[in-house]
């Protein structure tokens, strides 16, 4: 185990590579349910049939019922060209996933009384007082933009309604984001937020869900508030009350050999390592700038001990991170009715958006929509990294796997594993 120093966040690049399949694999490694109504043949096989069928190079997973493990699985390579198996300790980079962790950091202020979820960002980050709407482009490459309609607020950033973007949608203002080079990792935070509020928005503010970098600008508003590095914030607030060691911004050199490779799939099928360099688990030496909407690499365990303090409401192991009605305030769905367009969110099925989770508000509509539970919320990650808190189950999943571009069917047919392994519920 050991204490990581501060962080690093690259890019979310896509790359398209050529490949080659998966040859062999690691065997299956399962825990003995400690319930008799799991049934783990299920999760089983979907981790063999999944890398069997190259759907992936290493997958694995965590499953706790009852406050208790369950099950655990493994399959396949972390790294295949070195023939290491996917591992409970390997080190993964969780993407996306880093968001949650953020999101509760943030939170742990608001506790403190520090901010309301309805103030305007710009009572904190002033570079945002003027922010103004994209409306096209001018013939001279300027953009023609207007007013906001209201002030972008610090719920809007936590819900991905606040007019922000990535850089991968494509058009002007994704390509503006590429030219300001936002994620250069000798960057700051602070430097970070003035060049987004010097960008017009993609739209006007809580109109739209857009998945984006408002969490990154969470992580910013969080120095801020706490006259604190973001990244010491996360460690003081919650890494280390979690006691989990092994989560951080940058993995040591002497633990590179535990970070699992990330592998792109190509137009042909075939999987093909990632450059290394483009892997920021991998990074010799920790960047500055540190993201709140990436950049953390995990273990499985330890992102499991952050899941289960959601489904305890806040607590584990004696430690309170954040009070009951918080984490319930993040887990409900904060998007209106009238916020229709919400891009590929209903991909994740019957689902509004919390506080930086999806949050499931009907069943099933569908078999082939992602099995789950009225109340369960979750996130995952460009890796295809998954995790979900079934509350009304006490049923808390980690799953990790690196593979792009970004896997849904995989989760889907894991999902669908998961719960094949528990009996109906009444």
């Amino acid at each position: 185990m050991f204490k990581w120093k501060p962080l690093a966040a690259l890019a979310l690049a896509c790359a398209g590579l050529s490949a080659c399949a998966v040859e062999t694999s690691a065997p299956v490694i399962a825990t003995q349910p400690t319930e008799e109504a799991f049934d783990p043949a299920p999760v089983d096989q979907f981790l063999s049939s999944a890398v069997e069928a190259n759907r992936t190079v290493g997958m694995s997973a965590l499953i706790y019922f009852e406050g208790e493990e369950i099950y655990f699985g493994a399959q396949g390579f972390a790294d295949r060209e070195a023939a290491r198996p996917m591992a409970r300790d390997t080190l993964v980079n969780i993407y996306s996933m880093t968001k949650p962790v953020t999101g509760v950091t943030l939170m742990t202020l608001y506790e403190d009384g520090l901010f309301e979820l309805d103030d305007p960002l710009s009572d904190y980050l002033p570079e945002f007082a003027d922010a103004r709407v994209f409306k096209g482009v001018n013939a001279d490459g300027s953009f023609p933009t207007e007013p906001v309609n209201r002030p972008i607020t610090v719920m809007d950033v936590m819900r991905h309604t606040a007019g922000l973007g990535y850089g991968w949608e494509g058009g002007p203002l994704a390509e503006a984001m590429v030219e300001k080079d936002l994620f250069n990792p000798d960057s700051t935070l602070e430097q970070f937020s003035q060049d987004v509020a010097s960008l017009p928005l993609f739209f006007q503010p809580g109109t739209r869900w857009q998945y984006s970098i408002g969490v990154d600008i969470q992580a910013r508003l969080a120095e801020v508030l706490s006259g604190q590095p973001f990244e010491e914030l996360m460690h003081e607030r919650v890494l280390d009350p979690l006691g989990m060691s092994e989560t951080g911004f940058h993995a040591p050199n002497d633990q590179k050999a535990r970070v699992s490779a990330i592998y792109v799939r190509d137009e042909d099928g075939n999987l093909e390592r990632e450059p290394d360099e483009l892997v920021y688990g991998f990074a010799a030496e920790a960047p500055s700038l540190t993201m709140g909407g990436s950049g953390l690499v995990s273990t499985l365990d330890d992102y499991m001990t952050f899941a289960l303090m959601l489904q305890n409401e806040g607590t584990h192991n004696g430690a309170e991170i954040l009070k009951p009605e918080t984490i319930a305030l993040m887990a409900t769905d904060h998007l209106p009715a009238e916020v229709e367009d919400r891009a590929w969110l209903p991909t994740k099925g019957q689902v509004g958006f919390g506080i930086d989770f999806a949050v499931r508000v009907a069943p099933q509509a569908s078999p082939e929509e992602n099995a789950g539970t009225v109340g369960e919320f979750f996130w995952d990650g460009r890796g295809s990294t998954l995790f979900w808190v079934d509350p009304a189950r006490d049923i808390t999943v980690v799953f990790f796997t690196q593979i792009v571009p970004f896997d849904s069917p995989l989760q889907t047919d894991f999902r669908a594993a998961v719960y094949d392994a528990f009996p109906d519920p009444e």
